[in-house]
């Protein structure tokens, strides 16, 4: 793997704990739904999670019932510690998922980076959203934008490659 791919990995990798922060089901789900992806060759496609029907059926209705339960004014702040642990352990589990892709095992750099990038994507959402509802957005038109651009930028940060 040259020098210039393992950074793609990585800079992809991060996105997808940027991702996490916002949705921290959808990066895996769409991680799921490409689990026979040839392109995205890599060992995290024989663990469990992504290798039975069970584990992918969880992570897309795990994914599912957060874009639906998101709307709740009952949520849960993402930046309250029970939801950064979440988001970090998913951007985490996606990063290290997605670092397996290369012909270099980067799934310890990739799992620090989607952390890492899960609690950046967790404060940034969190701003953006008290920024689009102060303006006078209500809050689930904030909450349908964010939806449709985590799932179009894991879509993109999954297929890159």
């Amino acid at each position: 793997m040259s020098k210039q791919h393992e950074q793609h990995t990585l800079v992809r990798t991060l996105a997808l704990g940027v991702l996490s922060g916002g949705r921290s089901g959808t990066p895996l789900a769409v991680l799921a739904l490409n689990h026979d992806n040839k392109a995205l060759k890599g060992d995290w496609q024989q663990w469990k999670a992504f290798s039975t029907p069970l584990g992918r059926g969880l992570l897309v209705a795990s994914a599912i019932g957060e874009l639906i339960g998101d709307k709740s004014p009952k949520a849960p702040a993402r930046i309250s510690p029970m939801g950064l642990i979440g988001r970090i352990g998913a951007g985490a589990f996606a990063g290290a998922a997605l670092g397996t892709t290369g012909s270099r095992d980067l799934r310890i750099e990739g799992a620090i980076l989607g952390g890492v990038g899960a609690i950046v994507g967790s404060f940034a959402g969190w701003a953006a959203r008290k920024l689009l509802s102060s303006s006078g957005l209500p809050d689930p038109v904030g909450a349908l934008a964010e939806d449709a651009a985590v799932i179009a930028g894991s879509v993109k940060a999954i297929s890159a490659s």
